[in-house]
């Protein structure tokens, strides 16, 4: 397997928890969450951040020699990701998990979680209040589904292959399936 040595791209990490992540407005879902002003509902902020998390993964994973272009196949290079980067369920010493651990399983689940909304639609759903919110941040799909895929990946890293990710976004309903 190839060892990588650098893990380009990670530098965004320290500043995406460093700096706050400016609020997205959505479109209103309901008056009780009515704005102030704009007749539209603020994202929280950690949703915010899982979505630019996401975002900024699939780079730096891109980069690094892994096609994560939010298909479910991809998917397949986030497990190939852990089996070259994890031994039993530690980081590879000078691995691309090495270093910033935290925020780099936030990032991958903030992919997984998006790969698997892109795929069979729905929203993502966090409490900026929770203290553990980066580790259970949802995915709630159109079918009602609710996916918690940081704790998903979390246990990818400590369990292994048992805990595949690929199987994880190919079992979840997809809109063609009636619940």
């Amino acid at each position: 397997m190839r060892q990588l040595k650098r893990f380009h791209g990670f530098g965004w990490v320290v500043a995406l928890f460093a700096v706050a992540v400016p609020a997205v407005a959505i479109e209103q879902q309901g008056p009780e969450n009515r704005g102030a002003a704009t007749g539209m509902i603020t994202q929280s902020k950690i949703v915010g951040d899982a979505l630019a998390s996401a975002e900024q993964i699939s780079r730096a994973l891109s980069q690094s020699g892994y096609k994560a272009d939010f298909s479910l196949e991809s998917l397949k290079q986030v497990d190939r990701f852990f089996e070259e980067q994890v031994a039993n369920g530690q980081p590879k010493p000078g691995g691309l998990l090495s270093q910033q651990l935290g925020a780099r399983l936030f990032a991958i689940g903030a992919y997984v979680g998006e790969v698997i909304r892109r795929r069979n639609g729905g929203e993502w759903q966090g409490n900026d209040n929770d203290p553990q919110a980066e580790v259970n941040i949802a995915v709630r799909l159109k079918t009602g589904v609710i996916l918690w895929p940081v704790q998903r990946v979390m246990k990818r890293f400590k369990n292994g292959a048992e805990d595949g990710i690929w199987v994880y976004g190919a079992v979840a309903p997809s809109p063609a399936i009636k619940q």
